[in-house]
């Protein structure tokens, strides 16, 4: 019986991403979570990281604090948006690294919770089924 090919998405090539459906998220590795977070002040003060009574100072402040403690990779001064820090394998700071879930779920920025409905591929998501990623990951082994 020949075993069924599951198809990958590549995060580079949108045209690889599946139609999104609840039912994927799942069985995926959480691929999403590799993309870049923009966030804004709102988010940061929901996550917990910024305090409420910081919202009056100027972002630019915040985010040079921000990317002093490593939680903020970058700051946009025209679109006041912050992009968050991710790990060196490109997981987001959140990303719990063996569950694969998300540590900050209930309290988790605009942008993921707007995604796939919103991002690079409107809709759609860089889906990668834990069972394919495992498999090239052996096979990889496998050449040692």
């Amino acid at each position: 019986m020949k075993p069924q090919l599951i198809a990958a998405a590549e995060l580079d090539r949108l045209e690889t991403w599946q139609k999104y459906s609840a039912h994927m998220c799942g069985g995926c590795v959480s691929s999403c979570c590799t993309l870049p977070v923009e966030v804004k002040i709102k988010d940061l003060i929901r996550i917990g990281i910024v305090d409420e009574f910081e919202r009056g100072d100027p972002p630019k402040n915040i985010a040079k604090r921000l990317q002093k403690e490593g939680i903020v990779e970058r700051y946009n001064n025209k679109s006041e948006i912050f992009t968050l820090q991710r790990m060196s394998n490109n997981d987001c700071l959140y990303l719990d690294r063996k569950t694969r879930f998300c540590t900050i779920y209930d309290k988790r920025p605009d942008t993921c919770r707007n995604h796939p409905k919103i991002g690079p591929r409107p809709g759609y998501c860089a889906y990668k089924p834990k069972e394919v990623v495992r498999e090239t990951h052996f096979k990889t082994l496998d050449k040692f």
